[in-house]
């Protein structure tokens, strides 16, 4: 589903070159549940970006569901974003006075979906995070959990091929943390597609697959045998 080959990035500031990507290789397949792991600084970031298609490799190639993303405009990024790719960020990225039925079905608006089957697919959604009675809730009304579930209820409402989550338990407590980590298990048992960026050991332990990147490399590739508990 996914295959990154001799990606690299280089950035420049002023006239220093910065290599934040040297060199990925990496194939992930459909359904598999990855933690790319990683301190401040190591490239994990950077990586989560050119896989969402939010930024462009320096070099290298990288496919996404068989498609080369080199050479598509920003329009057709952002359809690819919007249609195939669901993002869950560390700050919930809710809009502040929106219900959360309205803030899921936000994509689905961008994909010009007619109203009515929206607010179905919306619905379907949240019950899916076990948010079914809190449609009308402002985020203030949520607790931060809460929240983070409505941000994944709306990645999971376009049905994308890959969800994208980055640091998502970062603004959490640790039982709100599990209580998603949780939901990510879940969703991966029902064969979703989910990478995970992360710089927690035990936050990384609760995927399938660790994938731990230094200084723009990737350095280690561990199986595991099954998730943490």
């Amino acid at each position: 589903m996914i295959e990154l080959r001799d990606v690299r990035k280089t950035y420049r500031v002023g006239e220093i070159a910065v290599h934040a990507l040297r060199g990925i290789d990496l194939r992930v397949a459909r359904g598999e549940y990855v933690a790319i792991m990683g301190a401040s600084g190591s490239g994990k970031t950077t990586l989560m970006n050119i896989m969402g298609c939010l930024d462009a490799p320096t070099s290298g190639i990288y496919r996404l569901n068989g498609l080369d993303v080199r050479g598509i405009d920003e329009d057709g990024l952002a359809d690819v974003r919007n249609r195939h790719i669901g993002f869950v960020f560390q700050s919930f990225n809710l809009i502040p006075r929106t219900r959360a039925l309205a803030n899921v079905e936000l994509p689905l608006a961008y994909a010009g979906v007619p109203r009515a089957q929206r607010r179905a697919w919306a619905l379907r959604a949240l019950h899916q995070v076990g948010l079914g009675d809190r449609v009308e809730h402002l985020p203030s009304e949520l607790s931060g959990g809460q929240q983070q579930r409505v941000a994944i209820a709306r990645a999971l409402v376009t049905n994308p091929a890959l969800i994208l989550a980055d640091e998502p338990t970062g603004n959490l407590d640790s039982r709100s943390g599990a209580e998603v980590l949780g939901l990510f298990e879940r969703l991966s048992d029902q064969g979703r597609t989910i990478i995970l960026i992360t710089h927690e050991d035990a936050v990384a332990r609760r995927a399938r697959r660790v994938v731990r990147i230094r200084d723009g490399l990737i350095v280690s590739d561990e199986r595991l045998s099954e998730a943490a508990a």
